[in-house]
């Protein structure tokens, strides 16, 4: 069964906050699925993994590119697994299905944005009726994560 966190943005943008979760995840020798619900969101979030830092780029491809299978990240709007991800990315709100397949599955979304919100507690309510055991973190002021439940 799938280890499955969710993290409540209250202090900083998804772009933010993303990068150094995927990188932590890359660090343990996991591949990454990245589910975001547009395709411009998509590719709003591709360019930007490619530059986050001035220091450090974040290799990935989006479904829609060649050899999708050979992308240690993957970006993608549907429930696919092209590259065999161990860890899935789902942001503000995107459908969540398959969650056992998965190491870890980490939901994303703003607390500032309503439906974002009433999204991410309706997928809490189904993801825990359905048996998994979910962790729920919120930033604090200084844009840590903290433990919430």
């Amino acid at each position: 069964m799938a280890e499955i966190l969710f993290y409540h943005l209250t202090e900083s943008t998804l772009e933010e906050a993303l990068p150094g979760l995927v990188e932590r995840s890359m660090s343990r020798g996991w591949r990454v699925a990245i589910q975001t619900i547009t395709d411009e969101r998509r590719d709003a979030l591709d360019n930007h993994l490619w530059t986050w830092s001035d220091v450090s780029f974040l290799a990935h491809g989006t479904e829609s590119e060649p050899h999708p299978a050979e992308q240690p990240i993957i970006l993608t709007t549907t429930d696919a697994n092209p590259n065999a991800a161990t860890v899935r990315f789902v942001v503000e709100g995107a459908q969540i299905s398959r969650a056992g397949d998965y190491e870890r599955l980490v939901v994303m979304f703003d607390g500032h944005d309503q439906e974002q919100l009433e999204r991410a507690r309706s997928q809490w309510k189904a993801l825990k009726d359905e048996g998994h055991a979910l962790t729920y973190w919120q930033q604090t002021p200084d844009r840590r994560w903290e433990r919430k439940a």
